[in-house]
């Protein structure tokens, strides 16, 4: 008998555990996973789930992909870590891939969305000052209001939702708000001293909102006659999730910085990436920015195989015919609690009407049927599976809707 056996844990023990000891920042749904395959997580009860968040879109190519999960592995055995003090041979074929695969001319490889986000400003703001000649410290940057782009301190300076931003003030100026998806207001807010227009082209934590037709090649246009840089966040829209690779594509637009992250490494290590035109990624200069851990061979490894099974796999295109099965389902449904349904591709929101008394108890009662998903804005309802969904699995999940609705 082992001398230090592994006590038995009922969920009581894990959720009281979080309780005493974590911060109380997350208010997650009762659930504790241990497991996961494909769309299907386990709980440690053993309890089978269908997962219809996938980690906020980082585990597109579902839940511990063999393939990546190989690929991890072997480079693990080999070299995980060298610090960009050194080269490594991962990473020029991690550059040249994803260069290939989503038209760009530069990588800046970093670690989290947000730090892509960070990264983004710094390079258009330095870009402004040294190519456009803007005057020091007076760079503008163009936002939309119900933005998310992460949590760092400048980020949520410039966000419009209170609990992001309260009572941590003092923030970063230079940033400037606007409605979004409306051209006509990005167009009246420059100046001679705006460097970008920073956006999502489909607003995740929002819940699900899309701008309207032709909006993101109008900002294109815009962006491109006042020599301004138009950065695009996909860090959630990107890399499959809307029923293309990146959602710009949509629209058959390129933004001068395309910022991807979670995907990138199928949920298995924490990787993102600014992509960029050569013009303004080439101001940065030797210790200018840098990060310990950004372009490691580890992450390039999992991050080149992750972009493969996407494409071999065909996710991308699973993703646009099974979110068009999902969504008609959603739509199929006739509830007086139903404000609207809404997505592209497998990024979809159901929207309840105020009186129907939130979402989050529809997504409780969506949990004790075995689906998971999560509620935004009080009442929107975020479904985002696994781009491996299979019809099968959709006609199930919509069962299990069917169901909760019920209830309500």
């Amino acid at each position: 008998m082992l001398a230090h056996a592994q006590r038995r844990m009922e969920t009581a023990d894990y959720l009281s555990i979080e309780q005493q000891l974590g911060a109380h920042n997350y208010k997650p749904l009762d659930v504790v996973l241990s497991r996961g395959e494909g769309v299907w997580v386990w709980d440690t009860e053993g309890n089978k789930y269908l997962d219809c968040l996938s980690a906020y879109s980082a585990v597109n190519q579902g839940h511990c992909h063999p393939r990546i999960l190989d690929a991890m592995i072997e480079q693990a055995r080999k070299l995980t870590l060298t610090s960009r003090a050194f080269r490594n041979d991962q990473l020029a074929l991690f550059y040249e891939e994803l260069c290939a695969l989503t038209n760009s001319h530069k990588v800046l490889p970093m670690n989290s969305g947000a730090e892509a986000v960070e990264s983004a400003i710094k390079i258009v703001r330095k870009w402004g000052y040294e190519v456009k000649g803007v005057p020091e410290n007076k760079a503008e940057i163009i936002v939309c209001a119900d933005n998310f782009h992460g949590r760092t301190i400048a980020i949520v300076g410039f966000s419009t939702d209170p609990s992001s931003s309260r009572n941590f003030g003092p923030f970063a100026p230079g940033f400037k708000v606007i409605p979004f998806g409306d051209a006509d207001a990005l167009q009246a807010a420059i100046t001679p001293n705006t460097v970008a227009f920073l956006a999502e082209p489909i607003q995740g934590e929002a819940g699900v909102i899309i701008p309207p037709k032709g909006y993101l090649r109008r900002v294109r246009e815009i962006c491109s006659k006042a020599g301004i840089a138009m950065i695009l966040d996909e860090i959630q829209t990107g890399l499959g999730r809307t029923g293309k690779l990146l959602a710009e594509q949509h629209e058959g637009v390129e933004a001068d910085l395309t910022l991807i992250g979670k995907a990138l490494s199928g949920g298995f290590y924490p990787v993102s990436a600014v992509l960029s035109n050569s013009e303004v990624m080439n101001v940065l200069k030797p210790g200018e920015h840098g990060s310990t851990f950004g372009g490691n061979p580890l992450a390039c490894a999992v991050s080149r195989m992750a972009l493969k099974v996407l494409k071999d796999e065909g996710m991308i295109e699973n993703a646009a015919a099974m979110g068009d099965v999902f969504m008609a389902g959603l739509r199929g449904f006739k509830h007086s609690a139903i404000k609207e349904v809404r997505g592209l591709g497998l990024m979809i929101a159901l929207e309840f009407h105020p009186e129907a008394g939130g979402a989050r108890r529809f997504c409780e009662a969506l949990k004790q049927r075995g689906l998971l998903c999560k509620e935004t804005h009080t009442h929107t309802v975020r479904f985002a599976p696994p781009l491996v969904i299979k019809r099968a699995e959709i006609d199930w999940a919509l069962e299990q809707v069917e169901g909760a609705l019920k209830t309500m």
